[in-house]
């Protein structure tokens, strides 16, 4: 059994509209959900074995952050130049293409393709990825290039303005 954990990158300020979109950093809100969010994830006792993000500059920030709240190295950060702007089969290929130690993944992403992605993979469907939002699936598979066609069940989906928690 294997996991996929799909976070959207926190909220990101637009204070500079003359900088390009690739370059815009976290805002204060984002700076504040970014590890609440992650520490839901550590509350639920989730280990994550892989951090793979977009290398545009909020999604890093938002993955930093989170290996940051797990106590972990941020050298172990994979960035995967497909994630930005990234359509369903950049995911796939994101997913097939991690560490096959690990058991669970966790991608940091976009919209609006992260929300595209997360609808194709289990009957749940969310209508949009809010800024940190989470959506968890398993599938019973040995390796990460099986997960595209492998049956997936979801987990869990949560975000930072969720009352579920």
């Amino acid at each position: 059994m294997k996991s996929v954990i799909i976070i959207r990158h926190a909220k990101s300020s637009w204070d500079n509209p003359e900088q390009p979109d690739f370059e815009r950093p976290l805002n204060e809100r984002g700076k504040r959900d970014a590890p609440q969010m992650a520490q839901r994830l550590l509350d639920k006792k989730i280990s994550i074995d892989a951090f793979i993000s977009s290398p545009a500059r909020r999604a890093k920030k938002t993955a930093s952050i989170f290996i940051e709240q797990y106590g972990l190295s941020p050298d172990g950060l994979i960035l995967v130049p497909n994630l930005y702007h990234a359509g369903p089969s950049d995911f796939y290929q994101a997913i097939a293409q991690a560490p096959a130690a690990a058991k669970t993944i966790a991608l940091f992403s976009h919209n609006p393709g992260i929300t595209e992605f997360v609808n194709q993979l289990t009957n749940t469907k969310v209508d949009e990825m809010p800024t940190c939002a989470i959506f968890a699936v398993k599938a019973n598979i040995r390796d990460w290039p099986a997960f595209k066609d492998a049956s997936k069940e979801f987990w869990f989906f949560d975000y930072p303005k969720s009352t579920l928690v």
